[in-house]
């Protein structure tokens, strides 16, 4: 399946969920917000968001500091 994460084109296999996609990109999913499709997505539904080819997904990370 072909996502664009962030605006660039990338290939993964086998991911179910966008909580699978978080996972394989190695982020921590308290510390990221997530758009597919131009739609917010609460992070409570991430393990029911099911991706499809094609899917854009936008992701910000949060990052304390001082």
């Amino acid at each position: 399946m072909t996502l664009t994460i962030n605006g660039e084109e990338r290939a993964f296999s086998g991911l179910s969920s966008l909580a699978a996609l978080v996972a394989e990109l190695g982020l921590d999913a308290r510390k990221v917000a997530v758009e597919r499709n131009l739609e917010i997505v609460p992070r409570s539904a991430y393990g029911a968001i099911t991706l499809a080819d094609g899917d854009r997904i936008e992701i910000v990370h949060f990052i304390g500091g001082g």
